[in-house]
Parts: structure tokens; sequence; C-alpha cells
């Protein structure tokens, strides 16, 4: 794979069109079980709420940086002036959102005790858009058309996509010369026939053939299936765990992917991630092979994550081994990459240390930070720090190897090095939304606390592994500690 297809993703230009809705998500803590009925008793701690569906897609395309017009049907309500709120965040996003009076915006709601999900409720009218309203949404597509280097239909039949539209929509994109990925939802796959690709997963794909593709062979012989029925360029089948197969029409055999992940921790939005990032990668230019490898690496990415979720350029370079010393910056520039992020809509976290030996508990307590933000900051003591605070055999690593490391971690965006003995005066520059903690500081006072809190964020103090220590590992290897 071109070592530079990661870094064109931020060239694209993509058109979505289809299934808005908004995703929110009700977290707490349940308790206890209630006396009126054995069900658990959510304790409320906040409410999120993330463009869903087709919005979704878009801000996948968004978190790879590139640029994004939105069309889908939402209702005249306060949930359709929420999504274009959160839509209107992002600054190379453009929303063209078509109003129908007549029914609600679609709104899924989840109920969260921690990272397990309790309930799921939606609220929406999956009956077929009126032909005037399906005339609107078509017209707003075709405008944006000349300026999208590709199209996706994001098709969760929700309503706002049906057979006429979906036909308008490709012979419009094929008449400019535009590639067209389609998530489908229909039951015929007859209904995309002249998209470039099809990305049906293994149920879509059941319904589509009658083939349960589990195995290579299965696979291959669902998508010839749909080959010889549909007037289509490629399907791409998602497997899950068993990976990827892609069947192109002018192919003599199929490409089988395996997947990328080891730890699958919630699928809401994986497709998404998937066909944002086959659009994006074949609007940049990118080989229809290389951007299923790209999707695929992307859907191991997003399925370790919680909620919906997006994939970073970053962590996309790391796991194809490539810019593990891109995200070492001066504060300076870590302040105005911050910023940028901020601008767009994105919450920042910050923690900090010496990570002098990376074990087992840093890499835990990073994980769990990363998780609670869209792009965490790692602030590391530079040498002489170390050495005031730990005397002078320490560190053990200087404060470049130190940050490489922490920078090829796929769950830090940004590292920098502080040469003061707190970070008190890195994050008065950064000024991060949240502040991370060790556990061992409860009842203390954090450096930078108080300035945090002051503009509006937050401090977590983070559960520790217990019998990881740097200290100690020093200890063992000098023979100063028993094993």
């Amino acid at each position: 794979m071109d070592a530079n297809a990661v870094g064109r993703l931020a060239e694209a230009s993509v058109l979505v069109v289809g299934d808005v809705m908004l995703d929110r998500f009700v977290e707490g803590r349940v308790t206890r079980v209630s006396r009126e009925a054995p069900v658990p008793v959510l304790k409320f701690g906040a409410t999120r709420a993330f463009p869903g569906g087709a919005s979704n897609v878009a801000a996948n395309v968004l978190a790879y940086e590139g640029a994004v017009t939105l069309v889908g049907l939402v209702g005249a309500d306060a949930a359709a002036e929420e999504l274009a709120a959160l839509c209107r965040a992002f600054p190379r996003m453009s929303e063209r959102l078509v109003a129908d009076p007549s029914r609600p915006t679609t709104v899924k709601t989840r109920y969260l005790s921690g990272w397990h999900q309790l309930l799921c409720i939606d609220a929406e009218d999956t009956r077929p858009a009126a032909p005037d309203v399906r005339d609107r949404l078509v017209a707003a597509a075709r405008a944006a058309l000349s300026e999208s280097g590709a199209l996706v239909i994001s098709d969760y039949a929700r309503g706002a996509l049906d057979e006429t539209s979906i036909a308008a929509l490709i012979a419009a994109a094929r008449d400019a010369g535009k590639p067209v990925v389609v998530d489908p939802r229909k039951a015929d796959p007859a209904a995309y026939a002249g998209a470039t690709i099809v990305t049906p997963n293994s149920e879509e794909m059941t319904a589509f053939t009658g083939i349960r593709a589990d195995s290579d062979e299965a696979a291959e012989a669902a998508c010839r299936v749909v080959l010889e029925r549909v007037a289509l360029d490629a399907v791409l089948l998602t497997r899950g765990a068993d990976g990827m197969t892609l069947m192109a029409r002018d192919a003599a055999a199929p490409l089988h992917v395996r997947a990328e992940t080891h730890r699958v921790f919630d699928v809401t939005g994986a497709g998404d991630t998937v066909v944002a990032t086959l659009a994006a990668a074949i609007a940049g230019g990118a080989p229809l092979a290389d951007a299923v490898r790209l999707a695929n690496i992307a859907a191991g990415i997003v399925v370790a994550k919680p909620g919906t979720a997006t994939v970073r350029p970053q962590e996309l370079a790391h796991a194809l081994g490539a810019g593990l010393g891109d995200g070492i910056v001066e504060p300076a520039d870590a302040a105005e990459r911050i910023a940028t992020w901020k601008a767009q809509g994105l919450k920042v976290g910050f923690t900090n240390g010496v990570f002098d030996l990376l074990h087992r508990g840093h890499l835990h307590s990073i994980e769990q930070a990363s998780r609670r933000v869209d792009r965490l900051v790692v602030g590391v003591n530079s040498d002489a720090s170390v050495r005031r605070l730990k005397g002078p055999e320490r560190p053990v690593q200087d404060q470049g190897t130190r940050a490489a490391v922490l920078a090829a971690l796929r769950a830090v965006d940004l590292v920098t090095v502080f040469d003061e003995d707190t970070p008190e005066t890195l994050i008065q520059t950064l000024i991060p939304d949240m502040l991370f903690k060790g556990a061992d500081y409860s009842g203390q006072i954090i450096p930078g606390q108080r300035f945090v809190e002051a503009h509006g964020g937050s401090v977590t103090l983070l559960p520790l592994l217990e019998g990881h220590s740097t200290t100690r590992t020093v200890g063992k290897v000098r023979g100063e500690t028993p094993s």
C-alpha cells in the first residue's frame, strides 16, 4: 500500500446522502434493582449526543480531516436543530438537511451503565418520504456533486431513500463521473444498480442471495451471485471477525482481507467507518484494493472503542507502521493543534508523566483517558525535570525516546515535552477540556486543576493497576528489589 494513502484522506471531498439521525447516550451507573419490578435502576450521570447514521459517515470522513457535504432528511423539531448544531460545529462540513414537518427526526437513545448498553430506544418514522420531499433531497445532492470526489449512499431504511431516489442519485453521480459507495439496507440489491461498490454485511448478503457466507468460498460465491444479477463494479462483503471479501467485476479472483482487531468492544457505527474510509480513499485516488485494506484497518480500530466513534489519521498511520514520530510537537504547536480540534467541536484531554519505562499500568491509564475524549495529548517531563524530581540516575530513557514510544501508541494523538517540575504552565498553554491523573491523587489538588475547571473543563481520576511501577521495575533491574 502507498505510504501516503492515509495522508491523502485529508484531501478527499465526499458527498454523503441518506438517513441522518441523532445518537443520544444516557450514561450512569446501575447501583441496585428496582423494588417495583426486576429491572436495574440507572443512576443518571450525563447525556451525550452525536451525529448518527449517515451523519456518522460524514463525521468519520471529517475525522480524517476531509471535507463533507451531508444531505439528509429531518423533521421540523428540536432534535433536528440539535443535529444541525452538531453538524455546524465541523468547519469542513456543509450540511443540507431537508426538513419534513410531517415526520420526526430519527433519534436513537442508548442507556449505558459504564460502557454496558442496557437499552436502546428508537424514535422514528420509517415511512418513505413523500415525492416532493424526495425530490428536494435529490436536488440538494445533485447541486453538491460537482464539488465532491465520491458519493456515499447511506441507506438505513429510515424512509429518506427509496428505489426511485437511489436510482436518481446513482445516475447523477455516474453522469458526473463520480464513484458511488453504497451501504445497503434494501432487500433487493437491484435497487443499487449502477453503483461502483456496495458493502453488505453477512446478514444482508444472506438476504440478497440466500447464501450463508461463513467461509471464503461461500463469500466469493455470494459476491459472484450479486454481480451476476446486478450491474455493479464491485461488492465488498464485510464479515465481522472474519474480515472482508472484495469481488470486483473485472477481477479473476476475490481479495480476502483478514480482520485487524483482537478485541471487539462495541460494533456501533462500524459500517459507517468502513464506507467513510472506503469513499475517502477512493476520492483521494487510492486503488480499490488499497481502499478496502484501509477500511478494514479502520474497522478494527473503531470496534475497540465504546459508542459511536471515529478513527483518527494517526491511528491509521500507526496501524500501518507509519508516522510513528509525527505526533511529537513543541508546546506552542500543540496549543495551535488543540485550538483547531476544539474549533471542530472535539473534546481534548490531557495527561502527563515521566513514562520512563512504559508498563501495563501506563497503558491502562492512557487507554482509559483516550476513551473519554476525542483527542488525547500527553505531556512528558524533560530529562532535566526528571533528574530534579527523581535524582541523577533517572531517567533511564532520554526524553526523545520516551516521547517517541508514547507517540507510537494508537490512543495518543499528540505528545509534547515540558521542562518545569509540574505541567501547570503547559496546561495553561494548551487549555484542555479534561485533565486526567491517577487515582493515587485522590484528595489532592492536581497541578492545573483550578485552571482547567475555571475554563469550564473537568478533572478525572483514573483507576490504577496494582503492582505496576517504573520505580519498582528499575529496582528489579538493578537488583534492589525482590522479583
